[in-house]
């Protein structure tokens, strides 16, 4: 990276070896190996320069992406780089473009829910990109909601077509990447409609405009849905709007892997299950978790590169004032984020692994782990996507004004990262979902049903309702904090954490005993703190008992889900991590993960018991210690994630440290600074004066 490194003393500081690191938090040798010599290859080339993203106009911008994309495709094809290869290549790219969705949704869905022949005529377009294709499922009326979607696929016996329609404004297919400008083809959800019956919404491809001249085909009106939050960010991408009207499509163009329409309009199931699509749901969450940790890990870097280049106050007798990544309150605000960019890194290599066990067991016919797979997946989806949106953020104020500029990278950062709260399922309505599967779980509890996987814990429910924390506290004069640093004390604070708030939900949502329609009832151990157990009837109504509590039912999923994480990254440390120091550091940051999570949800672990407040002060002092001992190694565990100056794209985060000159350099790139006195100074600034000027005589 050349020149002067001004961060060189922090670096010398680090206490494990960071290109071990490196390799952990790659995953393997072979993915660093892979990420760094892509990750060169692209800061390396002129074509992927980004310096002027925020300053372009939104067709500029739109059309720079485009130049950008074409770029990559001819690099791709030139270097016959492999799937694996392409995709880091997209990936270090940084840009959001339609190649996301057509490689990202658009060929898993029809990989996932199309038939062999299907796969035989689309597939070999969609790899050479002789088409383009975008998912369109949300609409504007509809999102999470999938069952609610009103456009229409209408079987038509007498032409064997379907008549794909959007029978209201509502019904328009509304923010779809790729959609607005580029897309030739899409993946539309709609209604199937057979002899009057609906069947409910189904998958089509859908062409949308002329490969002869990128035209839209008859009964198609499409086009982008506009300016979106932040410059630069998302605008990259055309988002867009799509209505049918009566457009007719070949019938063998409905996705029918799981379902289909015979030739007489007859609506049939395969025997493939239906539960195979669940699998593409799964994989994309655990793409959506994996690049949490990217996105946190990007602003972590630049944040705390940053906080060592920052001095200020404390300087004595006119000597050096701190870095200001020496005070406690910054060190209490961005060591946590350090700890949740490994700790998400982490679960999201455990959901890899989970992902190919789930294919595995349902090409097996063997759907035993995919509720808790399913919502294991949402329900981490939801942490993580927020936890970063908010990390990303307070790392922005970490760094101070300079944050605010756009130079520092991170309000196009939070700009492209923000929409991951919404789509693939609203972070509230997956937490929701977690809950339904958590509250099923607990009814099913003394039932003979073992619960699997993430939620094996709940077999100990009565030891789980029951046991105090272990950590000791000794005579005035001793305390004993290091007990917050054994995984298995960590682990049965958070696990009856988790199971007493689910428990209390339950136990609440039996007091609703109305029977409305969406209500079912089934056994539960409900009286769980008595020295009797009984069976009693648990009605769980959607309705009106679960709306009711729905916020503590939120709650309970996020403990649940912190749970998952916790373990994940104990789990982690289990394994044999070679290298000086990498596991030690890693342990440091685990604590700093667990201790932080409790002490921001006090309320939880101590309102239902878990800990004591003393215990509590005890787990804070802990803390305390635990950022002492992280600060020298902060730089290089930043330095771990390997990002190339290109990628991280900030002034204040560079490798070097040179932060200063080069801001000041960068504000002269401005275009408002292309002339000294600025355009409208003869209309509108001079009158003002002279106008002054003259009222001040008067």
């Amino acid at each position: 990276m050349g020149g002067v490194d001004f961060l060189a003393d922090e670096r010398n500081k680090a206490e494990f070896d960071v290109n071990e690191m490196k390799i952990v938090w790659a995953g393997s040798r072979h993915v660093f190996e892979l990420s760094d010599r892509i990750s060169r290859l692209v800061a390396s080339d002129p074509a992927f320069g980004k310096d002027n993203r925020p300053m372009l106009s939104r067709k500029e911008l739109f059309k720079n992406t485009l130049r950008k994309t074409a770029h990559a495709w001819k690099r791709i094809n030139e270097l016959r780089l492999s799937e694996e290869e392409a995709s880091k290549l997209r990936f270090y790219v940084d840009e959001p473009a339609f190649t996301d969705l057509h490689w990202g949704m658009f060929v898993p869905a029809i990989k996932g829910q199309g038939t062999d022949e299907q796969h035989q005529k689309w597939l070999p377009l969609a790899y050479k990109m002789q088409i383009i294709g975008c998912y369109a499922q949300t609409e504007l009326g509809h999102g999470s909601n999938v069952q609610g979607l009103e456009t229409t696929a209408t079987f038509d016996p007498q032409t064997d077509e379907f008549v794909v329609h959007s029978p209201t404004l509502t019904s328009s297919k509304w923010w779809p990447g790729g959609l607005g400008k580029v897309s030739t083809h899409a993946v539309v959800y709609a209604r199937l409609i057979t002899d009057g019956k609906d069947h409910g919404v189904h998958g089509f491809i859908v062409q949308l405009r002329s490969l002869d001249d990128h035209s839209p085909l008859p009964g198609i009106i499409v086009g982008d849905i506009g300016m979106k939050f932040g410059n630069g960010g998302y605008n990259t991408m055309d988002n867009g709007v799509l209505r049918f009207d009566h457009v007719r499509i070949p019938r063998n163009q409905m996705l029918m892997r799981v379902s289909q329409v015979t030739r007489e309009g007859k609506y049939m199931q395969s025997n493939v299950p239906r539960q195979l699509v669940y699998g593409t749901m799964v994989y994309v969450r655990q793409v959506i978790v994996s690049d949490a940790s990217n996105a946190l890990s990007r602003a972590v870097c630049i944040a705390t590169r940053y906080s060592c280049v920052r001095r200020q106050f404390g300087s004595q007798n006119g000597g050096a004032e701190t870095q200001v990544i020496d005070y406690k309150t910054q060190q209490n605000r961005l060591f946590p984020l350090l700890a949740s960019a490994y700790a998400f890194r982490f679960v999201g290599e455990w959901l890899k692994w989970l992902y190919t066990d789930v294919t595995q067991r349902l090409q097996a016919n063997d759907f035993s782990t995919l509720p808790e797979a399913h919502a294991c997946t949402a329900g981490l989806k939801s942490l993580t996507t927020s936890a970063t949106a908010d990390g990303i953020e307070e790392c922005r104020k970490l760094c101070g004004g300079h944050g605010y500029l756009c130079s520092s990278g991170l309000p196009e950062l939070f700009a492209v990262y923000v929409p991951a709260c919404t789509y693939e399922g609203d972070n509230t309505v997956l937490l929701l979902q977690v809950a339904r599967f958590l509250m099923k779980t607990v009814s099913q509890l003394g039932s003979g049903k073992k619960p699997v996987g993430t939620i094996s814990y709940m077999e100990q429910v009565e030891h789980l309702m029951k046991c105090h924390c272990e950590v000791q506290i000794g005579n005035t004069f001793i305390f004993y904090s290091e007990d917050w640093l054994k995984p298995a004390v960590i682990l049965e604070a958070f696990e009856a954490r988790a199971t007493r708030m689910s428990v209390a939900c339950a136990q609440n949502l039996s007091k609703f005993t109305n029977t409305e329609e969406g209500m079912f009832s089934f056994p539960l151990f409900i009286n769980l703190l008595s020295s009797k157990h009984r069976c009693v009837s648990l009605i769980l109504p959607f309705s009106s008992g679960f709306s009711e509590l729905s916020a503590d039912l939120a709650e309970a999923a996020v403990a649940h889900c912190h749970l998952i994480v916790v373990s994940k990254f104990i789990e982690k440390l289990r394994q044999d991590i070679p290298g000086k120091g990498v596991k030690q550091v890693l342990g440091m940051l685990c604590n700093i993960y667990a201790l932080h999570i409790l002490h921001k949800n006090l309320g939880d672990f101590v309102s239902t018991g878990c800990i004591t407040p003393k215990q509590a002060s005890l787990a804070n002092e802990q803390l305390r210690s635990l950022y002492s001992q992280v600060r020298p190694n902060a730089v290089a565990l930043v330095d771990s994630f390997n990002y190339t100056d290109h990628f991280l794209g900030s002034v204040l985060g560079r490798y070097d440290g040179n932060v200063y000159p080069n801001l000041y350099e960068e504000a002269w790139k401005d275009p408002l600074n292309d002339s000294v006195v600025p355009d409208g100074y003869h209309e509108y600034i001079r009158p003002i004066l002279k106008q002054q000027l003259r009222t001040a005589r008067l």
